[in-house]
């Protein structure tokens, strides 16, 4: 989607602080982190948000997660909180789905 901020990012367009890449996601960390540590993790498919995942494109899903456990173990992260906002309200200021991997300090409960 040409509009949009993530997928630039993903096509070099606007550099990033990755963390890591393979084909078909993305993890780089945030520029206004909200923890020590806080990353972003993307798929490379322009998918709006955690509210139009469908068995077509789930499988990106499950990969991220997988990403985040292998990428917080090397990083020597093992307390951490994954969030993804799905819509304006709840937060999601870039219509592309996200994952924020946060850690290094406590979380409190309820967030937000």
């Amino acid at each position: 989607m040409s509009d949009c901020l993530f997928c630039k990012i993903i096509a070099g367009e606007i550099p990033s602080n990755k963390a890591y890449e393979d084909g078909q996601c993305l993890a780089f960390y945030d520029i206004d982190p909200q923890a020590p540590t806080h990353l972003l993790v993307i798929p490379k498919e322009h998918i709006p948000s955690c509210g139009v995942v469908t068995p077509e494109n789930s499988a990106v899903v499950a990969h991220i997660f997988e990403v985040i456990s292998r990428l917080t173990a090397q990083l020597g992260i093992s307390q951490f909180r994954v969030v993804s906002n799905c819509g304006e309200a709840a937060g999601q200021s870039v219509p592309h789905l996200h994952f924020h991997v946060l850690a290094g300090r406590d979380m409190t409960w309820p967030p937000g």
